[in-house]
């Protein structure tokens, strides 16, 4: 192939698709001429790549078939400006949608808690079955195991460890959904266990006050993204059993990808969690005031999910990925 004629013959309908390329509002018939010199255009790419290829024309064939390409198909948005949708709108969106799973975890969950706390405060037997009196002083005393928890390690590297915990705690939940959500449950009650416990050893101690003290202020936001973690994988699990009017293989990949979705907010909110806990858990400030920064981030959470969620999925949010990275599906029957 002669590469000089080649490109006399075609460089009028290379520099028209450049011009096309670089405008920003085109008309009807303008954007027909466009789509077909795009596809004439990567014709040619592909000719001289086979034929001839020199490095010059390959490159410059290549740059604006890449352009033309964007403006057929529309240029995506910026990471930042994904990033502020995903934290204002599909975040919100999934949280409000999925609320009618995770609400009813968190008040099981917390019943329980309170049940076994309850249990085991006013039975001795089954406190001494679990843990022996001397065990015990050590465990719930004024600086004892409980309260030096919080502070024996520097607080940047608690915050990490704490992070690294509940994610962990939270990333089973989302994945064991898959398995009918059965393994979700077992997770979910063991974690119930372990508050009702301390609730239940720091209340026989007439320390309560300073359990829930060291609780309360990350532990709200805490405990509610691993109620919502849980909820997820029921629902996920849910989904197996019955897809809806959907197909099994649909349902799955939609409640998938918002899951997958989601937990990127929810090691977030773990993360602000994690470092109430480090940095404000065991910090000197007085009890009520640790509490109330506890309990601004829980309503403000709340809010987030709740009141913004709703506004979102009124405006057809689902939590979804965009529809432009989703699978083409084929319509079928019914």
């Amino acid at each position: 192939m002669d590469l000089d004629v080649f490109v006399a013959t075609h460089q009028g309908e290379w520099a028209r698709l450049d011009a096309l390329a670089g405008r920003r509002r085109l008309g009807g018939d303008e954007v027909d001429e466009l789509v077909t010199l795009y596809q004439r255009v990567t014709g040619h790419l592909a000719k001289v790549q086979a034929a001839a290829p020199d490095p010059a024309l390959v490159g410059r064939l290549t740059s604006l078939v890449s352009r033309a390409r964007s403006a057929v198909t529309g240029s995506r948005t910026n990471g930042w400006q994904d990033v502020a949708r995903y934290y204002t709108v599909s975040f919100p969106a999934a949280l409000y949608r999925s609320r009618r799973w995770w609400l009813p975890v968190a008040a099981v969950s917390l019943f329980a808690a309170v049940l076994i706390a309850w249990w085991m405060a006013t039975h001795p037997e089954v406190r001494n079955g679990l843990i022996g009196p001397d065990w015990l002083h050590e465990l719930t005393r004024p600086g004892g195991k409980f309260e030096a928890y919080y502070s024996d390690r520097p607080a940047s590297s608690f915050a990490a460890q704490v992070w690294t915990n509940n994610a962990w705690i939270a990333v089973q939940c989302l994945v064991y959904g898959i398995a009918f959500g059965i393994p979700v449950v077992y997770v979910m009650w063991t974690n119930v266990v372990n508050l009702g416990v301390g609730l239940g050893l720091m209340a026989s101690a007439g320390r309560l006050d300073v359990f829930l003290g060291l609780l309360l202020p990350h532990g709200l936001l805490e405990l509610t993204t691993v109620f919502v973690a849980g909820g997820l994988g029921l629902r996920l699990g849910w989904t197996i059993i019955d897809p809806g009017p959907r197909t099994r293989a649909v349902a799955l990949a939609e409640q998938g990808r918002s899951i997958i979705g989601m937990s990127i907010g929810l090691a977030t909110t773990l993360a602000v969690a994690g470092v109430i806990e480090a940095f404000v858990t065991p910090s000197g400030l007085p009890t009520w005031a640790r509490i109330s920064i506890g309990v601004v981030v829980e309503v403000l959470f709340l809010l987030y999910a709740l009141v913004l969620g709703r506004q979102a999925a009124r405006s057809g949010e689902v939590g979804d990925v965009d529809a432009a990275d989703r699978a083409d599906l084929q319509p079928v029957a019914g």
